[in-house]
């Protein structure tokens, strides 16, 4: 019979032998995948800002996720904010040594990151991963360019272009047999056609959707301002006065004044993309990012064209999408391989990126099957060639935050372009002055 002592010592050698078979069951399965512990070790993991928002996000989580599956060496963990104060926190970062291994950076905010020492100069760092410069759209390369040198790989571009609601243009006799709108040239071509849209829709639909508030008519003005001969000055020759209190930015500015009185764009909308893609718009003018959402708008019957040529020649605002190594923080050569071998991949699969609507940076790219495989790209594609970039300067964010201040008070009939023209001016030059 088993005392109680022997019983007690019994229990206590068979807690033993079970953690010994425990700890040997751990050992051997770590045993049986040592090469798993490997990768672990040795994968680069990078950290990855981006200031997207609803598509665009969607899209760049998808390109991420597959690079990490088929480059298991390179980790890259994308951490996405508001772009309201993205840049703010991006320079914060890197001035106290806790910069991101790469950041998304649009092509206007570039002058300041170069200018401050607070992004990586690329151009040798891009030859040891055979990135070759000389595959980008020209026009979308030069604009990341300093000095000879590239800061920034160019992801895309995204430009005005013009939708239009198929249905609306077709009850109005505006569409033709291929689905594009019968418009005659030159502005009054243009506003022709959005005053026989007019008479010809429902009062309630907008002829043309553009919001009173925001960005918007600044970005058409300056594309119209660009398309006229010898427009598009903004600076002095360096860059110490605004000088587009002139007759060509008035002219610019008078047409999209006259499309607000005229009503031809309703008064105080506030979003006009919603307008549009709820099927209260015949046309709208705004970025090539509105093609992904539109498509998935089931009721929406629409086409889309380059912005139209107003005036002397094609040119449009659009900004581009870059992808920068901030500086000021201890990065090794190995891990600048990891994040440009991550950008070049991004470039070479612009096509996943080019669903969210924008244009790929690489010429191969947008020449290839899978880009020209989706709907309406390539329609306007070519755009990418004659993209009016915002004029090369630190504070340019800031100064269009004032442009878009003074136009709104023209857009509610607050002041004249003249006196709009007069006041933006001399807000810029005593912000240079700054």
């Amino acid at each position: 019979m088993q005392t109680k002592k022997q019983g007690a010592q019994w229990l206590i050698y068979m807690v033993i032998g079970l953690q010994i078979a425990a700890l040997t069951g751990c050992a051997s399965k770590e045993a049986d995948n040592p090469a798993d512990n490997e990768t672990k070790a040795s994968t680069v993991r990078l950290e990855f800002w981006t200031p997207f928002s609803g598509g665009d996000n969607q899209f760049m989580t998808e390109m991420v996720n597959r690079f990490n599956k088929e480059n298991k060496e390179i980790e890259v963990v994308q951490v996405n904010s508001r772009l309201d104060d993205y840049y703010s926190r991006l320079k914060t970062a890197i001035m106290s040594g806790n910069a991101p291994d790469l950041a998304i950076l649009h092509q206007t905010s570039l002058q300041q990151f170069v200018q401050n020492g607070y992004i990586e100069k690329l151009t040798e760092p891009a030859k040891q991963i055979n990135l070759d410069w000389t595959g980008f759209n020209k026009n979308i390369l030069d604009s990341t360019m300093y000095d000879g040198h590239s800061y920034a790989v160019p992801l895309d571009t995204h430009a005005l272009v013009m939708y239009y609601n198929k249905s609306f243009l077709r009850q109005a006799g505006l569409l033709d047999a291929d689905g594009n709108p019968l418009m005659s040239a030159g502005a009054d071509g243009f506003a022709a056609f959005l005053q026989k849209l007019k008479a010809s829709i429902p009062p309630n639909i907008a002829p043309m959707a553009q919001p009173s508030t925001r960005i918007d008519s600044v970005w058409l003005w300056w594309s119209l301002y660009n398309q006229i001969n010898g427009g598009g000055t903004f600076y002095n020759e360096q860059g110490t006065e605004a000088v587009f209190n002139n007759p060509k930015a008035l002219k610019a500015l008078t047409f999209v004044d006259q499309l607000y009185k005229k009503q031809l764009i309703p008064p105080n909308i506030n979003d006009a993309f919603k307008l549009f893609y709820d099927g209260e718009a015949a046309v709208l003018i705004t970025g090539m990012w509105g093609t992904g959402a539109f498509e998935k708008a089931t009721n929406l019957d629409f086409g889309v064209i380059p912005m139209p040529v107003l005036f002397d020649q094609p040119a449009v605002w659009g900004d581009s999408h870059t992808i920068a190594i901030p500086t000021r923080h201890a990065m090794t050569d190995e891990r600048k391989r990891a994040a440009l071998t991550f950008a070049k991949w991004c470039v070479e699969h612009g096509a996943m990126w080019a669903e969210a609507g924008h244009v790929p940076s690489m010429t191969k790219v947008v020449a290839g099957e899978p880009f020209n495989s989706l709907d309406y790209r390539s329609a306007y594609a070519a755009t990418a060639n004659y993209v009016a970039y915002w004029p090369r300067h630190v504070r340019q964010w800031s100064i269009v935050e004032i442009l878009i201040q003074e136009f709104e008070k023209m857009n509610y009939s607050q002041q004249s372009p003249e006196q709009t023209l007069q006041a933006a001016v001399k807000r810029v030059n005593t912000e240079l002055k700054k």
